[in-house]
């Protein structure tokens, strides 16, 4: 988007036009730009216009209705904080005593919002002017939050005030191609983290694929998933990691308006459960994401009574079923019912599956090479009946395990 664009949207008439918009129909785009054009619609604010009711209904999956009154570009609504994650990111603020927070990258706002929404003074910059305006306009029922176009890391902390910094590095290309080394994001996370000697309530949104090697001794790593979608790790420092260093994951589900939520995290002093390994039980337990990616599936195994297939396969089983979790509290681990186990081989698998009538096949693997989608056309499946496959390493061989969901 460039500023000329901004300008037209900002104008009276271009608000009015891109809040009096039908809900976005990607069908019905082209003949709704034709129509704006026919009734004098200035071409470029009708592509603007149209351009942020995508972007609005792309937004509503991570901050709901609140997308409907604000203004994005691409990269910042993939960039942008879910809404249940941002509240809690400035839930730790408040609880930190925090009085206002820095947000060195603010992109387009979200966390920003929540901040302010929680009562903390907000200090916003970006160093993409385009961003940082439509931060600004994002913001603008806030008065305690203030948006500046600048560099996040030439601010003067001290002067400013601030007393906690929240920062989310572009992991990113212009291209749009994902950043997997930190000492590459923008800016660098080791500039970034180096902040906490001069404000010690330091949080750090980074991608959840960040390896463990090298994370901060004094950091907790918290991995977070929403209804099984991992979307973040977090590196949070001094008084934002109350329960102290480590990692953790926060496991969180949302249904009909309410959330909630289950962490698992290492001992004290970031020590690793010894998983134990062993034969296939009656149930198997798939461990969430979250839990996966902060290496903590033996802990979920421990919580589940259960042992792991393979040391290094992110299975559970279980001779009994699991507890189900507390009321109020988020799932740690998808539960199946072991129906069939056997050594794989294509050949008595299809049969398997011809004698049941199997057509529908849900394939899930771990620990193979085996891909489910070539792996579907050499079974060929025909049949009203449904089967879900496990394909995984029992006890270093490969093994197909057929399984039925819990609860359906």
């Amino acid at each position: 988007m460039d500023p000329s664009s901004v300008s037209k949207l900002l104008s009276p008439d271009g608000w009015a036009l891109v809040n009096s918009l039908p809900p976005y129909d990607e069908k019905q785009a082209m003949a709704l730009a034709t129509r704006l054009r026919a009734d004098g619609v200035d071409a470029d604010l009708a592509a603007a216009a149209l351009t942020q009711s995508r972007l609005r209904a792309k937004a509503r999956a991570k901050l709901g209705d609140f997308a409907d009154g604000m203004l994005f570009t691409p990269d910042g609504v993939e960039q942008a904080t879910r809404l249940v994650v941002a509240a809690l990111h400035a839930r730790r603020y408040l609880a930190a005593g925090v009085t206002k927070v820095a947000d060195l990258t603010s992109g387009i706002g979200a966390d920003a919002l929540a901040f302010a929404g929680v009562g903390l003074r907000v200090l916003a910059t970006d160093v993409d002017e385009i961003t940082a305006a439509l931060a600004t306009v994002n913001l603008r029922h806030f008065p305690e939050a203030e948006v500046r176009h600048a560099d996040g890391l030439a601010l003067d902390l001290a002067a400013e005030g601030v007393d906690g910094v929240y920062a989310d590095p572009a992991r990113r290309t212009r291209g749009g191609k994902r950043v997997f080394d930190p000492a590459a994001y923008a800016p660098p996370l080791d500039a970034v983290w180096a902040l906490r000697s001069e404000v010690p309530a330091l949080g750090i949104k980074v991608g959840p694929g960040i390896p463990h090697q090298g994370l901060p001794e004094d950091a907790e790593t918290q991995w977070v998933s929403v209804d099984g979608d991992v979307v973040e790790a977090g590196l949070w420092f001094g008084p934002l990691a109350p329960d102290g260093p480590g990692r953790s994951a926060l496991v969180l589900a949302t249904s009909g308006g309410t959330t909630t939520s289950r962490l698992v995290r290492t001992d004290a002093g970031g020590a690793d459960l010894v998983p134990e390994v062993g034969a296939v039980g009656g149930y198997l337990y798939e461990p969430d994401g979250a839990v996966i990616r902060a290496g903590l599936v033996a802990h979920a195994a421990d919580e589940l009574g259960g042992r792991l297939l393979d040391r290094t396969i992110a299975y559970v089983t279980t001779d009994q079923p699991a507890a189900p979790p507390a009321a109020g509290t988020a799932p740690v681990a998808t539960g199946y019912r072991v129906l069939d186990v056997m050594p794989f081989n294509l050949k008595r698998l299809k049969a398997y599956l011809r004698e049941r009538g199997v057509g529908r096949l849900t394939i899930k693997k771990r620990g193979t090479a085996v891909t489910p989608e070539q792996l579907r056309s050499q079974l060929a499946p025909k049949g009203d009946a449904e089967a879900t496959l496990v394909l995984t390493r029992v006890a270093g061989a490969q093994h197909v395990l057929v399984v039925e969901r819990l609860g359906g």
